[in-house]
């Protein structure tokens, strides 16, 4: 059987979705795709939109039937034994959310949501299932993700012991992988537990409150303070203050300043005293950018911060607004708050307005971020630039 995750609607999470499948968005410790194949024991591929697929090629054996799983669901020990039950020309649905069909004979590579029409119907009850329904989801879920994936990657391990050098409250609600440094810090993990990936290191000084994930090589920045539930992903730097957000892989925000309900996406960069609000003076819902129907919409939420897409920057003492979306490569400075909408490959310029951050430009620098952490930026990155750059701004 071949085991394939999809993007269903995949605009609902952009920004991060101009540069990626929404099944490789992080929530909780791991990202989607990481879970499903914790869960499932290999790799597994994707069907995503035309500019992604040179990147996430589809794989699969032809040889095989095919399950199709939405890329935005989270699995668990409930839905996933659904899944697998599911007889050729099924469709399973919970909550009125798609969750998985069976496709039979069908290619996988000609799968189209429309078709399940025609599939049987099959309907289940299951309160507890997490899926993604919009970009603000991925923090204001983190916390149900964070605690599912810390007791699904623990679970039958040993942590690393804790030194003695910090002040910690409950424990056995902390896990330290193997390499992991944490020292002189306050850790307590009464309100959600404590994850601190391979390699990792949290400095002197830090002031850590659960539920909380530091992914493998990240680094907390001395004197840093974490609320819950937040999770901060591989590779990437942080200090100051940040409370419930979501910080994906090769992101630095390694300086002091307030990030809060907020997700950045990777390879981003926030200088010294960037500050975002979360909440409105008068407390009133916030509303943030609608990219399809290039409207505001309410979210619902009385927090809510920042979204960044992949690539973006800010200036030192950068001011961002409740509800600001920032799409990719945008390199955002000056005085005074920015727009709370900042298309793609944006520069400036608050005060004086923002020019186009060119192409060229654009590539050189992420070219240089790539080869800083020993990467390159290959022909497969440059073509997605040259893609987003020409229709998504």
């Amino acid at each position: 059987m071949n085991y394939i995750l999809a993007d269903i609607d995949s605009s609902r999470f952009l920004p991060f979705t101009f540069t990626r499948p929404v099944c490789d968005i992080r929530i909780g410790i791991l990202t989607i795709r990481q879970k499903w194949e914790k869960y499932l024991g290999y790799e597994l591929f994707c069907i995503t939109g035309e500019h992604l697929k040179q990147k996430h090629p589809l794989n699969y054996n032809s040889c095989c039937n095919s399950i199709v799983i939405n890329g935005a669901i989270c699995p668990d020990d409930i839905v996933l034994p659904k899944i697998q039950e599911l007889q050729p020309n099924q469709v399973l649905f919970i909550k009125g959310v798609f969750v998985a069909a069976n496709l039979g004979e069908v290619e996988p590579n000609t799968f189209d949501i429309s078709s399940l029409a025609k599939y049987e119907k099959v309907v289940f009850e299951h309160t507890a299932l997490l899926n993604i329904d919009s970009v603000t989801d991925i923090f204001s879920k983190n916390d149900i993700a964070l605690r599912a994936d810390f007791n699904y990657l623990t679970a039958n391990k040993d942590s690393q012991v804790i030194s003695e050098s910090n002040h910690v409250n409950n424990f056995s609600n902390i896990f330290i992988e193997e390499g992991a440094v944490v020292e002189c810090c306050f850790l307590n993990a009464s309100t959600g537990p404590i994850y601190i990936g391979k390699n990792a290191e949290v400095m002197e000084g830090s002031i850590i409150r659960g539920p909380f994930a530091l992914c493998e090589g990240s680094v907390l920045k001395m004197g840093t303070k974490i609320y819950g539930a937040t999770t901060i992903g591989p590779y990437s730097k942080v200090g100051g203050e940040v409370n419930n957000s979501v910080i994906f892989g090769y992101t630095n925000k390694a300086h002091d300043g307030f990030l809060g309900n907020s997700v950045l996406g990777e390879w981003c960069n926030l200088g010294a005293d960037t500050n975002n609000s979360n909440l409105k003076n008068n407390y009133s819902q916030v509303q943030i950018w609608d990219y399809d129907n290039k409207v505001y919409a309410n979210t619902g939420m009385q927090f809510c911060g920042i979204v960044m897409g992949d690539h973006s920057k800010t200036g030192i003492n950068t001011m961002l607004n409740t509800g600001t979306w920032v799409g990719v490569c945008a390199n955002i400075f000056g005085g005074s708050f920015p727009p709370k909408y900042v298309p793609c490959f944006s520069w400036g310029g608050v005060i004086d307005g923002f020019d186009t951050f060119e192409l060229s430009k654009a590539i050189e620098v992420a070219q240089r971020v790539y080869e800083r952490r020993s990467m390159v930026f290959d022909e497969k990155e440059q073509t997605l630039f040259t893609y987003l750059f020409n229709n998504c701004r």
